[in-house]
């Protein structure tokens, strides 16, 4: 007799074949049959009408702090994920020094917008080492998670102030830097990740300590994965764009290279995006990347579904008028009280005819993109569209906040001022930075279908006041696979693979991935033809009382994660049998 029986859905099983109709009979959280008229099961699932996929799996996100205080890691498990790895850019909180946790706090927060008081009130930090700090996250949540070892902590650990001065990590450095790396890989952590962003700084703006690291210092953290079954490596890079220097891209993909090569034959995934302000360069990192495979180098790129930006409204981190002296003013205000001020005509004419100032109304800096963003909204707001109720992330140019602001005989932004009012201050409007540079998704197609690609840069947990792309499983199924109308779909089959086994295959999750005997019953049930994504919500669920976007889906009859239903009908069941993944142990 089976635990569990799912009877009467399309297998899609991850592999990329046909899909076919067969009943799966779990037993003790394993997959322990397919094929039909199974053995009777304490619990039946008809799953008529619906597909039956392997949980996915999402290789970025950024949930280093928040596996400390959210058994439940939202959004990720309302989207059919069943395994997350966390610690990628090189972002993270082990190991560490007692009292140098608003080290790394300013390090997170900066790079990945996560409330500091959200992080020093949620995170206990009762560890030192690397295995310390897996040890202490080892508790039930509804879902799997694995990490990586990270290279700002492990950097700030090993050379304390001289992480962040600038200093060259001397040969005794990267030695133990190395050691603590093998060290953290044999307790069963999934890779190592550095971030080499001038884009990434702290919440005081100061440079990330690993993204002047040499060379030299990341090939000898790199050499301490040889030899080992399992390890992967990870890096964002934007190439040194912001330093107009010619010679930087190709000086920064060497580097990457001799990372990749000490490492003893590991795949490194770098980040692939379209970016506004460098519009080619995605064509020269897949250029290169293409040149290294030839030469034995594993190089993947992380690539994302849809366009990558920031997400505008009242409640939300930003919005146009946040640094307007007006608003500053009224900025304390609850949302309620705020959008009664702004209706009056007076207020908005007045606060129409000011300049953004430099700090918010709570003292926040205004980031420099921001005036960039004003001086220039005639052309940016081209690119801004209104998300509403069912989210459409692939607008036409007519759609967009400019054209509807020339229809009404406004400017753009006064047609802003009255959007992000609607829905009484719930209103949100959609800019997209990356990917969507010229109005379509042909770039975005041709990554997802390059040989060396892979699904990743969901960021879920990260940015939560701008962005909440931990929803691209969901988008992938519901947009590419059903409702896209603007150029060529993907295959259900295909979409499938690319969000379970050959994201398995990566990392070296053996053990799942595929419906296959003896795989782990880690399961969606999809209404596939009812799938869609909810608008984004803004919630006051974080410690400290800070916020969050948050969006869910409708269409996720179960998702299952060894053997136990986690999502029932779109809803958490309470059910926590996720457990951290040790990689040579039980990954």
């Amino acid at each position: 007799m089976f635990d569990m029986k799912i009877e009467n859905g399309l297998i899609y099983d991850g592999n990329g074949g046909e899909p076919y109709r067969a009943e799966i009979g779990i037993r003790d959280g394993l997959i322990a049959e397919i094929g039909a008229d199974l053995a009777d099961a304490a619990q039946v699932i008809d799953a008529t009408g619906h597909i039956v996929t392997p949980g996915f799996i999402d290789v970025h996100t950024h949930y280093d702090g928040q596996v400390s205080w959210d058994q439940k890691f939202e959004p990720s498990v309302y989207h059919g994920v069943t395994t997350i790895v966390m610690g990628n850019c090189g972002v993270g909180f082990a190991p560490l020094h007692k009292g140098e946790e608003d080290r790394l706090i300013s390090l997170m927060e900066g790079v990945e917008e996560i409330p500091g008081t959200a992080l020093a009130e949620g995170i206990k930090f009762d560890w030192e080492s690397f295995p310390d700090y897996m040890d202490a996250i080892d508790t039930p949540h509804t879902i799997d998670f694995a990490v990586h070892m990270v290279h700002d902590p492990l950097r700030v650990y090993v050379m304390r102030d001289r992480a962040y001065c600038d200093q060259i990590a001397t040969p005794e450095d990267i030695a133990e830097m190395a050691r603590l790396t093998r060290e953290a890989l044999k307790a069963g952590a999934v890779g190592f990740s550095t971030g080499r962003s001038d884009l990434h700084r702290t919440s005081k703006g100061e440079w990330t300590p690993s993204s002047e690291a040499t060379a030299a210092e990341l090939a000898g953290i790199a050499s301490s994965l040889k030899g080992l079954d399992h390890g992967v490596l990870q890096a964002v890079n934007d190439f040194d764009l912001e330093r107009n220097d010619p010679k930087a891209f190709d000086r920064e993909f060497d580097i990457l290279e001799k990372y990749v090569a000490a490492s003893g034959g590991k795949p490194l995934a770098i980040s692939l995006m379209q970016r506004d302000f460098a519009p080619t360069q995605w064509r020269q990192i897949m250029s290169r990347a293409e040149q290294a495979k030839e030469k034995g180098l594993d190089f993947r790129f992380q690539v994302a579904p849809r366009g990558i930006g920031v997400t505008l409204g009242l409640d939300c981190t930003f919005h146009p008028f946040i640094g307007f002296p007006s608003y500053k003013k009224i900025s304390h205000l609850s949302l309620a009280e705020r959008v009664k001020i702004m209706r009056e005509p007076s207020f908005k004419q007045q606060i129409l005819g000011e300049k953004t100032e430099t700090l918010a109304g709570d003292g926040t800096p205004i980031p420099p993109l921001a005036d960039k963003l004003l001086q220039i909204m005639d052309m940016v707001s081209a690119k801004m569209f209104i998300l509403g109720d069912n989210p459409d992330y692939e607008q036409t140019p007519d759609k967009s906040i400019y054209q509807m602001a020339i229809r009404d005989g406004v400017t753009p932004l006064e047609k802003i001022y009255d959007i992000l009012l609607e829905e009484d201050g719930n209103q949100y409007i959609y800019f997209p930075i990356y990917n969507y540079t010229d109005l379509s998704y042909d770039a975005v197609k041709e990554m997802m279908d390059h040989p060396q690609s892979m699904m990743g840069l969901s960021d879920g947990g990260a940015h939560v006041g701008t962005v909440c792309d931990a929803s691209f499983p969901t988008y992938l199924l519901s947009h590419w696979c059903r409702d896209r109308v603007r150029g060529p779909k993907i295959e259900m089959e295909e979409a499938v693979k690319k969000l379970t086994s050959e994201l398995a295959d990566y990392i070296g999750f053996h053990d799942r991935g595929r419906l296959e005997v003896g795989k782990r019953a880690d399961i969606n049930i999809i209404d596939s033809a009812a799938l869609k994504l909810k608008a984004p919500r803004m919630v006051r669920d974080l410690p400290a009382g800070g916020k969050r976007l948050m969006q869910r889906a409708e269409g996720y009859m179960a998702t299952i994660v060894a053997g136990e239903a986690v999502i029932s009908d779109d809803q958490l069941t309470g059910a926590l049998p996720g457990r951290l993944v040790r990689m040579g142990q039980n990954g």
